[in-house]
């Protein structure tokens, strides 16, 4: 059985039909990696699953929690579904007034009503898993935007979700610290978490995940096994989305080679 159903999931911003029609199935303890181009509802997706955008149409399945957004549902359906989720924002989100830990704690305290001593003892537990359990009193601007990208996924552990939702965790990081963070999402996907991972990191897609999908124009276009949607695609817009994302030089190589020929022509 599935611990994530989406059936029929539109969402527009006025006249931008962002997604149409979504249908998506999660299996418990599987890790889901979402690819497109800029724009396409890759980010779209994982706020609609959360609650954090509100769509038009459809329904979303989270463990016992759903929602069925054609019957104007109430806020305390939709709060219910968040509370399944954790979620990894691309820019971190900490709060610049709170160490690592109360970054961690803040959730469980005041959302969960989780006793403080509990809350704390997790979340130095939670900064161990990620490898900061010496930064516990340190500020975000005392720490690098890896270190602060893997406190923010602590933040999302610490409320004991049922699903894992990454939106470009290692986007706005340097590349010589992008594989900290992915470490950590390895050891996730090992240790059984439910995840749904948007990301162009194609090598960490189709090593850890159990199901790619590609996303253009607010459709799923290409949907199976990561080796097979990833390195072998058999949709012609997903095998162009490849060659740019694997090789953008030889994509900018031949924009300028289309470019000189147009010039060319009488």
């Amino acid at each position: 059985m599935s611990l994530v159903e989406v059936r029929g999931l539109d969402k527009s911003f006025g006249e931008n039909h962002v997604l149409r029609g979504i249908d998506l199935d999660i299996e418990a303890g599987s890790v889901t990696v979402v690819v497109g181009p800029s724009g396409c509802g890759k980010t779209t997706l994982l706020r609609c699953l959360n609650g954090l955008e509100k769509p038009e149409a459809g329904q979303v399945k989270i463990a016992e929690s759903s929602v069925d957004y054609a019957t104007h549902p109430p806020k305390s359906a939709i709060h219910a579904l968040r509370a399944q989720t954790g979620f990894v924002f691309q820019a971190h989100h900490l709060f610049p007034h709170r160490t690592a830990l109360q970054n961690i704690t803040e959730g469980p305290i005041y959302g969960q009503r989780k006793p403080v001593a509990e809350a704390q003892a997790y979340g130095r537990k939670l900064l161990g898993q990620v490898g900061l359990e010496d930064r516990a009193d340190s500020y975000p601007h005392e720490l690098s935007g890896g270190q602060q990208q893997r406190v923010g996924i602590a933040r999302a552990l610490a409320l004991q979700p049922k699903l894992l939702l990454f939106d470009e965790p290692t986007s706005a990081l340097d590349p010589e610290i992008v594989g900290d963070v992915l470490q950590v999402m390895r050891n996730l996907a090992r240790d059984g978490w439910t995840m749904i991972v948007v990301t162009h990191e194609i090598h960490f897609a189709t090593q850890v995940a159990n199901q790619a999908i590609f996303i253009d124009e607010g459709i799923i276009v290409e949907q199976g096994l990561p080796k097979q949607v990833l390195t072998n695609p058999q949709q012609p817009r997903t095998q162009e989305f490849l060659r740019r994302v694997l090789d953008p030089l030889a994509d900018e190589e031949f924009r300028l080679r289309q470019a000189d020929q147009t010039k060319e022509q009488p």
